[in-house]
């Protein structure tokens, strides 16, 4: 008998288990449905330059009409900066004869996205890559961790870039993601651990909001993230190079670090793309691919 209630204990032990386990397989299946028709959407929505609207299920559809990108373009009118100051007949406040520094002009195919969320400040993609999304900066640099690209809970997050991330002025710019295990977001990164991978893919791509850039990649290599106190190289500490001697010490240090030799140089005033994403070679640790600007 009390062999009976033994068996019909782990019975029903394990059948509990086994649901809990068919309801995360079940969750995590949903969320990554969502996730890549959410991606689809967005990238969809840079070959119309269409604006998404909210559907009855939850999702959201893509608008290509003429008058949502007119309605986006004039959102958008003056996000290159601020309005110059004129003077009280309202012609600007600059020397006669001289003219207007030309403002840089938004991408069309970035406009509805932008129109959706100002977080925007490009769009990353690799050749045969599931690597193919927009790229977000937020005051919170923990936001786009466990934030979408509409601002719901996620996660799958965002790539984003820290606050203090600089396209105009910096040298170094951080793009960080989630290495998921389902190959989405950075979780195709570590293909470039073979060098093979790397001879094939040796070009990053990265539109800012208003122009279109080509990377070609130094470097890649795994690291960790360090203690305050740890008196090592970080190289997610790295963003601008002010002199000659900033700028070579980063640089002789990923090459050291680098696991193969791409044959690409760098030189002072060169800029460069970083990607980070987790690794699990040791604890925090992290692997890195960090590619030249070319064009």
């Amino acid at each position: 008998m009390k062999n009976q209630k033994r068996l019909r204990f782990f019975r029903r032990l394990a059948l509990a288990v086994f649901v809990v386990c068919l309801s995360l397989i079940g969750q995590s299946y949903v969320q990554s449905f969502r996730h890549r028709a959410q991606q689809d959407d967005l990238k969809a929505m840079t070959e119309t330059g269409g604006v998404s609207q909210q559907t009855d299920d939850g999702t959201r559809r893509t608008g290509d009409t003429a008058q949502q990108t007119d309605d986006a373009a004039r959102r958008t009118e003056n996000t290159a900066g601020p309005a110059r100051q004129t003077d009280g007949g309202g012609t600007p406040d600059r020397a006669q004869g001289t003219p207007a520094p030309a403002e840089p002009v938004m991408l069309e195919k970035y406009i509805g996205l932008y129109t959706e969320n100002t977080d925007l400040v490009g769009w990353l993609s690799i050749d045969d890559m599931k690597i193919d999304y927009p790229v977000m900066q937020n005051e919170d640099d923990e936001y786009y961790l466990h934030h979408d690209f509409y601002g719901d809970e996620s996660r799958y997050g965002c790539l984003y870039v820290r606050e203090e991330a600089d396209l105009d002025d910096g040298t170094n710019f951080v793009i960080y993601g989630h290495n998921m295990k389902d190959g989405s977001m950075f979780g195709e990164l570590d293909l470039y651990l073979e060098e093979g991978f790397y001879e094939e893919h040796p070009v990053i791509s990265f539109d800012t909001l208003y122009e279109e850039r080509a990377y070609e990649i130094v470097a890649v290599f795994r690291s960790q993230v360090y203690g305050e106190e740890d008196d090592i190289f970080k190289y997610y500490q790295f963003y601008k190079a002010d002199t000659v001697g900033e700028f070579d010490d980063f640089y002789e240090n990923i090459k050291v670090l680098s696991l193969y030799d791409t044959g690409v140089e760098a030189r002072f005033g060169d800029t460069f793309l970083t990607l980070s994403t987790c690794a699990y070679h040791v604890k925090d640790g992290r692997l890195v691919v960090l590619a030249k600007r070319v064009s």
